[in-house]
């Protein structure tokens, strides 16, 4: 956690809790998981302390326009893929895209400091179930 953050139990419990997890939570599950050992913990808590957790670089905020909000405590360049049948979040790929900032740097000569992409179609168990269903 960046060190210039006043220290708070429940910013530090979050930001654990976020780091434990493979999938990429909502605030409020979030919420709901620390509830059960900060019991006055307030939503608005969680999502303040989100917000400071982005703003300093400790983890990102996704939107992949389901209406749902999404955290993710890995901050280095990765991709996303979005099921839009489910609604699953995972991380995908990576080397598939390494590179593609320097080919648009010298493209339009602009500096690119990070990038996020969000893949959008239908996940592996999904599509097994449609084929499952055509049968």
């Amino acid at each position: 956690m960046n060190q210039t953050l006043k220290h708070s139990k429940q910013r530090e419990a979050l930001m654990e809790l976020l780091g434990s997890v493979t999938y990429h939570p909502s605030a409020e599950w979030l919420y709901n998981e620390l509830k059960k050992d900060y019991p006055k913990l307030s939503l608005a808590t969680v999502y303040r302390n989100l917000g400071v957790l982005c703003e300093c670089g400790d983890a990102i905020r996704l939107d992949v326009g389901d209406g749902t909000i999404r955290y993710d405590a890995q901050t280095a360049d990765h991709n996303h893929f979005f099921c839009t049948c489910c609604h699953g979040l995972s991380d995908i790929g990576g080397d598939e895209t390494d590179g593609i900032d320097r080919l648009l740097e010298e493209k339009y000569g602009v500096s690119i400091d990070s990038h996020s992409f969000i893949f959008y179609g239908r996940c592996r168990d999904c599509c097994r179930k449609a084929r499952e269903g055509e049968k």
